[in-house]
Parts: structure tokens; C-alpha cells; sequence
């Protein structure tokens, strides 16, 4: 049984983030205070090395991407921008509280969608499919250790969609500069397209000594599922 490791990791902080506002294709870079918290995620904990980056192409993702892994050329990917919010874009909720439209929105129906912006339904199509491609990608050149930098809608949408354990969307929240280590069946992808979460990143340094028991337990929770070895 052959398991591969995606390491999904939200853009770090933002202006626009801090004040509480819809940013989606707005290209903010990071704030200074955003870098600054990257580089701390990085110091006092660790991200794992990796063989490949993806990232949107969204400034708040590429400064990050060279953040965490200074050595690597992201690979960009359009699909993994953010969601297109439309009038509601560079809002707060506050602002938008007595629009019809934001009220609709917001109970999450697939053909709901901010003026000129993009539905509920685009949304999830779109970054579903792009997650598919990644991981399709992956599988075929045998690439083992992967991060994609990305943004928190997405990371949220991907795991409420293919995550182990099931979980609704509110569940996986993800802070600024942070995410999740995700381990990949290739046998159980084929059959379920579901995949496992395992931990939360950055490790601390006491986490690095554990990796051994994260692979073992990932083996040991797949064995219900898979009943042939690759």
C-alpha cells in the first residue's frame, strides 16, 4: 500500500483578513504583519519538506509559498484562486448585513452567488476539479510529499468534500499560515475519492520524532477501507 502526503497551507495574514473583509481575486500581498507571522510559524515549529509547491496566484499565496519554502518554485495554478465574491468583494459583513442578496448568499444554495461574482456551485466545481487534477497528477509521477498553498475558503471546501473524518464545512477552519497534513491512498482515492487527515501544520519539533507513528496509524486506519495492497 503506497500513501502519499499533501500538506494543504492557508495564505498568511492580509489587511484585508485582519479588518474582517470579503477578499477573494483582490491581489493584497501579505501585511507586515502577515510575514511576520509566517516566518514565527517557521521558526518556533516546522513545515515538512516537499518535493513540489502548488499555489494560487494570488499574491498572499505566492509570498507565502516563498516564506515557508524559499527554495521551491510554486507551481501556479488559476483554479486555485479564491472565490470570486463580485459587489461583495473588499466588504464586511457588517456592511452587507441588510443586502438581499448577501442574506441569500450566505444560506449556501448552489445557484446563490454575489452580483457579477461567481455561485456557490462555480465554486465548489471549480476548486474540486482543480483538487482532482492535483491529485490525479501526483498518483501518475509518483510525487510523494506535496504542499499546496491556497486560500481558507478553499482549504475548508476541499476538506468538507474529500476529508477524513467527514465533517461539516464549518469544521475546518483554518488560521493564517496554517493547515493540514493529509495522507493519501492511491487504492482508496480510486474507489472513494476520499482522503485522510491526519494532523494539523506547522509541527512543532516534538511532532517531528512522531512521523513514524503518524505513517503507521495512517496504514492502520486505511486497512478497513483497502483490501489489497498496491
Amino acid at each position: 500500500m503506497r500513501n502519499y502526503k499533501i500538506y494543504l497551507i492557508r495564505n498568511g495574514l492580509t489587511t484585508g483578513t485582519i479588518e474582517g473583509r470579503y477578499i477573494g481575486h483582490t491581489d493584497e500581498s501579505l501585511c507586515e504583519e502577515g510575514r511576520k507571522q509566517i516566518v514565527e510559524l517557521s521558526t518556533t515549529g516546522y513545515f515538512p519538506e516537499v518535493e513540489a509547491v502548488f499555489s494560487s496566484p494570488l499574491k498572499r499565496c505566492t509570498e507565502t509559498a516563498k516564506l515557508i519554502y524559499p527554495d521551491k518554485n510554486p507551481i501556479i495554478l488559476d483554479d486555485l484562486k479564491e472565490c470570486n465574491f463580485g459587489e461583495f468583494e473588499s466588504m464586511t459583513a457588517d456592511e452587507l448585513s441588510d443586502n438581499e442578496d448577501f442574506k441569500e448568499w450566505l444560506k449556501g444554495g448552489s445557484d446563490a452567488a454575489p452580483p457579477f461574482g461567481e455561485s456557490n456551485g462555480e465554486f465548489s466545481t471549480r476548486i474540486c476539479n482543480a483538487f482532482i487534477k492535483i491529485v490525479e497528477g501526483l498518483l501518475k509521477t509518483g510525487t510523494r510529499e506535496t504542499a499546496i498553498i491556497t486560500h481558507g475558503g478553499i482549504i475548508m471546501s476541499w476538506l468538507a468534500a474529500f476529508g477524513l473524518p467527514e465533517a461539516p464545512i464549518t469544521d475546518w477552519r483554518t488560521p493564517s499560515g496554517c493547515g493540514y497534513m493529509l495522507s493519501l491512498n492511491a487504492s482508496i482515492w480510486s474507489r472513494l475519492r476520499k482522503i485522510e487527515v491526519i494532523d494539523e501544520i506547522p509541527f512543532t519539533i516534538r511532532e517531528e520524532a512522531e512521523d513514524n507513528w503518524f505513517s503507521d496509524r495512517s496504514e492502520f486506519i486505511w486497512q478497513d477501507y483497502n483490501t489489497e495492497d498496491e
